[in-house]
């Protein structure tokens, strides 16, 4: 990819969308950067991430976008894809007012490509909005040849492309996403998810044959579990928020990698 080649953006206001500071505490973003490395070593064709959960409010959106900033830091091209038609979450996390044209218009012809693409205040980091309405029909859309144009455009022009999924344990949005997507995270809530649920979201994911990369263990109680330990309970207790931008005492994202410490 030509470092100079630019993305062609019609829909910015302002000349981009200011996504509000995620404030990640130093412990965090190491976090990311092992889910980051791991990225890293995936094979050169590997470019597209599905980020997804078993059910709503796991934290998804917000390690999709975390992920998404931190691949920038590398000074790579990253688009994120807010996918989540059907209640999504991501626009509590832009500064600059509510975007009217997103990717549910594009993908129902409403609007050309480049009017669903935005520039951020991260200067490698590009976010197609979910839009600002919740259309009758987004499992069509998704599967639709408009959303395989979207992704087959920013495979030519990005490094990485992170795909906010609805939870693959309550729609069929996820599973018909994954079919694009060269990989898939699942971002599991500590204490909150049963096993068999989990398991059921795995096998799902399989069945369309897109593989899985790993899973993000999210909102962990440090204080309750044994197995991280004080010393990672000090750092990351009071970190995350919930995806309406509330605060929680239960914390950040910690890898698979981590878990096996």
């Amino acid at each position: 990819m030509n470092d100079t080649e630019q993305i062609e953006v019609k829909n910015t206001k302002n000349g981009y969308l200011t996504i509000r500071d995620q404030q990640l505490p130093y412990e965090v973003s190491e976090e990311l950067k092992v889910l980051r490395t791991n990225i890293q070593f995936c094979s050169e064709e590997t470019k597209v991430f599905l980020v997804t959960s078993c059910i709503s409010g796991e934290g998804k959106s917000t390690t999709a976008l975390d992920l998404a900033i931190s691949l920038t830091e590398l000074n790579k091209r990253v688009a994120l894809i807010d996918a989540d038609l059907r209640k999504s979450v991501m626009e509590a996390k832009v500064e600059n007012g509510f975007q009217h044209v997103g990717l549910a218009h594009y993908l129902s012809g409403q609007v050309s490509l480049p009017d669903a693409i935005n520039r951020t205040n991260y200067p490698n980091l590009y976010v197609v909005m979910a839009g600002s309405v919740v259309p009758p029909n987004p499992s069509e859309l998704l599967s639709s040849k408009n959303m395989t144009a979207l992704v087959d455009f920013l495979r030519g022009t990005c490094d990485y492309i992170i795909i906010d999924a609805p939870p693959i344990g309550m729609v069929v949005d996820a599973a018909i996403l994954a079919k694009q997507a060269d990989a898939a995270i699942i971002i599991v809530e500590s204490g909150e998810i049963k096993y068999k649920f989990a398991q059921s979201a795995k096998e799902k994911i399989e069945a369309t044959g897109c593989p899985i990369l790993g899973v993000v263990l999210n909102k962990v109680d440090y204080k309750k579990g044994k197995y991280y330990g004080k010393y990672y309970g000090k750092y990351y207790g009071n970190y995350y928020k919930h995806e309406d931008g509330t605060k929680t005492k239960r914390s950040a994202a910690a890898s698979q990698r981590k878990k096996k410490r």
